[in-house]
């Protein structure tokens, strides 16, 4: 009999979602779910990316002044220069493959948007926002989780709710079941030659030590590992010419799009992507936070560009766990600061347009006279979003404790 923590250690197999993976692939032998199924994408950028260089409010002199050596340019001023998206904002340079989507009406941002907590700490700030309950230590799920359990399905698919990511992250953590991986084409049981060996001895054991109902979950994870096996998801080549860039987070977005195209049922996707905590050396149109937004650009065009027509059902978010600072600090960085920007492209987002009230960068109007002030609440575009294409009827449970008045809404979302 092989030891279990032996086995565990030398494979590849992830048990997720309450200890146990859901039985995930074995429907796609079947007709699968029909096309046209709405799907959230949410991205995280950890780190706290400075939205400020990202959406630039170029129009405020405040901004350059604060800036002397990482402000991008104004729209016009040469290489290097800001996208003017509507006379007062410009995108940072590096998001020029994003810039046609805003153009054509299908993207759009938020800008001071946030979690109203004052927390200056990364890891309370993302947990916050993933939990969806600010300053509240004390929840067990995340929000998206709380999401996927109020909207009611009559056969759920095992893969309505993935993350491509090592860990089921914090956001996706509860009662309704999610999978976790890292890489759907090798998705479980890796141990070169004897890898065959090694999947019926563990699946033997794993399940005469789970037997009842708990068993038979176990043994359709197998029946998963296999079937994914045979599907070789590889095969689910890019579409319409798109490129995404070689790295972890241009490969997640590609297998995202490749389990849409493979109508298997996804309702939500997560995955996030880090290196945003921008201290020292960060850099203006080139540098530091340029070369992580060039990667960022271009692989969320690429997923864009990917599904083409698909992207009707397709809503793609992206958030971060707080900004930076107004002011430069000595290190030609910016440090931990408050509000953010959020970008939304795709089905349903009327886009061609920067949301959100926008407080200033005048010293009577940052928060604690540093930070851009947060003026829209991350909950509440997520709501937004959730309602009108997700079809949640009810959010409370999804934000407990927090009043999802529609008449908060920004108006993001047909």
């Amino acid at each position: 009999m092989i030891n279990r923590r032996l086995f565990l250690k030398s494979s590849g197999l992830a048990l997720v979602a309450g200890g146990l993976l859901p039985n995930v692939f074995v429907r796609m032998a079947k007709a699968g779910t029909p096309a046209g199924k709405r799907v959230l994408v949410a991205i995280f950028q950890r780190g706290a990316v400075d939205g400020l260089n990202v959406v630039v409010p170029y129009a405020e002199k405040v901004y350059y002044d604060a800036r002397p050596s990482i402000a991008v340019p104004r729209p016009g001023s040469g290489e290097g220069a800001a996208l003017d998206l509507d006379g007062f904002f410009g995108l940072h340079p590096s998001l020029a493959p994003v810039l046609p989507y805003f153009k054509d009406g299908s993207a759009a941002f938020v800008h001071a948007v946030g979690s109203p907590d004052s927390t200056r700490s990364h890891f309370d700030a993302q947990d916050f926002m993933e939990s969806g309950t600010p300053g509240v230590k004390s929840t067990t799920d995340g929000f998206l989780s709380r999401a996927v359990a109020e909207k009611k399905s009559d056969k759920p698919s095992p893969l309505r709710a993935v993350a491509l990511s090592p860990a089921l992250p914090r956001i996706l953590a509860g009662s309704a079941g999610a999978v976790a991986m890292s890489n759907i084409s090798q998705f479980g049981i890796r141990a070169g030659e004897s890898s065959a060996v090694l999947s019926e001895s563990f699946e033997s054991m794993y399940g005469e030590a789970v037997a009842g109902t708990l068993g038979g979950t176990a043994k359709e994870s197998f029946d998963a590992v296999r079937i994914l096996k045979s599907a070789d998801p590889d095969k689910i080549a890019p579409e319409n010419g798109a490129e995404y860039p070689k790295g972890p987070f241009g490969n997640a977005l590609k297998q995202i799009a490749q389990l849409i195209k493979a109508n298997v049922g996804l309702e939500v996707a997560f995955t996030d992507v880090g290196g945003w905590d921008t201290h020292a050396g960060e850099g203006g149109a080139q540098g530091q936070l340029s070369n992580r937004l060039r990667d960022y650009g271009q692989s969320i065009a690429a997923f864009a560009k990917d599904l083409g027509s698909r992207m009707a059902d397709v809503t793609l978010v992206t958030m971060s766990e707080f900004g930076r600072t107004v002011r430069e600090n000595g290190n030609r960085g910016t440090d931990h600061g408050h509000a953010n920007f959020m970008l939304l492209l795709g089905g349903g987002v009327k886009g061609g347009k920067v949301y959100g009230k926008w407080p200033g960068l005048d010293s009577s109007h940052l928060y604690e006279n540093r930070d851009l002030g947060v003026t829209t609440d991350f909950r509440d575009v997520f709501a937004e979003i959730l309602a009108k294409r997700i079809g949640i009827g009810n959010l409370k449970p999804v934000f407990p404790g927090y009043d999802c008045d529609e008449r908060k809404r920004l108006g993001l979302i047909a």
